[in-house]
């Protein structure tokens, strides 16, 4: 639950103007997942106040991916999308999305998507949708069994968005760069393989940092030593989408660290529906700096 890298600048914006937005019932994923058009090509979303403030990076992934996949025959389903976070997003104000159509092609389109506030860049997003072809259907990452099911588990989660049960940090390695925990959007509604892959988005953003700082020396040997003295923000985030899957049902998020160097960690993750089935695979680069 990372606040995209950058500064947050004045633009003139009314203060109360989110009010709105700040409500509670738009913090049910369903909701936040609900967008106007505004124009051809153009997507505005809001979201909720997050606990510590700004935009939830997930939040702008999942909704500048429906932006694009709005622009695409639904005979396309999104296999893979990158984002990077530009600037801290406010929760105050709306968020526009503005989609580019680069590429149409009869397997493949191509969308890039442009998140603003205040006419200033938060996010650039580009995602692939793919047409259905036959072909072979091999996995070769098996989910870990060795971890506690949800049902094993206490949940706790900091959004209403989503259910949440972690899996235990001995369980999970800690001082090794290991973060997993089984995590469900809450009801969708609609079912719809857009709206489950940017459920899906939603969500893998929540562990890559945790994976990263446990990654760290000063993880180690420590109930809390990282509270008050470092600063964290999410620099890219890509998803590679393998195969169908509800969001809100219960899947494992299991990340580890493959690197970390120059203040930058590479978390690298796959998410598994509870049968097993390989359903995601998400990296991304987090900025990890200690006051």
């Amino acid at each position: 639950m990372n606040d995209e890298a950058g500064d947050t600048g004045a633009d003139g914006s009314d203060p109360g103007a989110g009010e709105e937005l700040r409500s509670a019932e738009v913090m049910d994923l369903a909701r936040i997942l609900e967008m106007s058009r505004h124009g051809h090509d153009v997507w505005v979303g809001s979201g909720p106040s997050y606990p510590w403030g700004g935009l939830y990076g997930g939040q702008i992934v999942a909704q500048g991916l429906l932006a694009g996949g709005y622009s695409v025959d639904e005979s396309y389903r999104p296999h893979s999308v990158r984002a990077y976070f530009i600037r801290r997003g406010r929760h105050a104000e709306p968020v526009r999305y503005e989609v580019d159509r680069i590429r149409d092609g009869r397997s493949f389109c191509t969308r890039r998507v442009v998140a603003r506030q205040g006419g200033e860049a938060i996010l650039n997003l580009e995602a692939s949708f793919q047409r259905a072809e036959p072909s072979e259907d091999i996995e070769t990452v098996a989910m870990d069994n060795s971890l506690p099911g949800p049902d094993a588990l206490e949940e706790s989660s900091w959004s209403p968005a989503f259910r949440r049960a972690s899996v235990p940090s001995p369980a999970a390695r800690m001082g090794a760069g290991r973060a997993a925990a089984w995590m469900a959007a809450t009801p969708l509604g609609q079912r719809a393989p857009l709206v489950d892959a940017a459920a899906f988005a939603f969500l893998s953003d929540d562990l890559p940092t945790d994976a990263v700082v446990r990654s760290h020396p000063r993880s180690a040997g420590e109930e809390d030593p990282w509270e008050g003295s470092v600063f964290s923000a999410s620099l890219d985030h890509t998803i590679w989408f393998h195969r169908p899957g509800r969001a809100d049902s219960w899947h494992l998020h299991d990340f580890s660290c493959h690197s970390f160097v120059g203040a930058r960690g590479l978390a690298l993750g796959h998410l598994h529906a509870s049968d097993g089935t390989h359903v995601a695979t998400v990296a991304q680069e987090v900025l990890l700096r200690l006051s």
